[in-house]
């Protein structure tokens, strides 16, 4: 009876982790949606560096697109990264998001060049990549190391380009922050008993 229950409570959580980044990901759209309706009023939600006013908005800035190639480019890694790391716990997963947009965020401020204008997922996709690659192995976890080799197979040669500094109008150092930032999040949030977190 035991691992019946088990077994459901893993296949809620899919469902919950699921419905997540299917929720997320339709937002992105919606707000695009509405950023190209407004004449891209909402591109101004962009973080410019060093500009003591532009701090409101990065948090915000993780939630806007330029354009719909944009949006597009970030839709499979982030509902695929996103599902996965949601699968540990929705409150573990959000605290994980939260610090990784966060910390990514305050660090393009301090470190973007001047008079750019960064926005985009792409900050907190390259943070899932690195919580996912490392996480399993912080925690001793087998399943999380095949996870995290898996996702590395997968994305790893796109994080790689990603970080290159040579592309143009791409925020290589938005994605490198994040990546960062993901890792130290493995450490920050690693599990240090078996107990769940629903």
């Amino acid at each position: 009876m035991a691992g019946r229950e088990l077994e459901w409570s893993r296949g809620d959580r899919a469902k919950a982790a699921a419905k997540v980044m299917v929720g997320w990901v339709a937002l992105l759209w919606l707000l695009e949606v509405v950023d190209v309706a407004s004449g891209h009023a909402l591109d101004g939600l962009g973080i410019t560096p060093r500009t003591p006013s532009e701090l409101v908005d990065v948090v915000p800035a993780a939630f806007i697109h330029f354009g719909f190639a944009h949006v597009a480019a970030n839709t499979v890694p982030l509902l695929v990264m996103g599902f996965l790391a949601a699968l540990g716990g929705l409150r573990r997963f959000a605290a994980v998001c939260a610090l990784i947009i966060v910390a990514d965020g305050l660090g393009v401020w301090l470190i973007a060049p001047a008079h750019t204008n960064t926005a985009g997922a792409s900050g907190l996709i390259f943070g899932l990549f690195g919580y996912l690659l490392v996480t399993g192995f912080v925690e001793r976890r087998p399943l999380g190391v095949l996870v995290g080799l898996l996702v590395g197979a997968v994305w790893g040669t796109s994080i790689l380009v990603g970080l290159a500094p040579t592309q143009s109008g791409v925020s290589w150092q938005g994605h490198l922050l994040g990546l960062v930032a993901g890792v130290a999040t493995a450490f920050v949030f690693r599990r240090r008993t078996q107990a769940s977190d629903a």
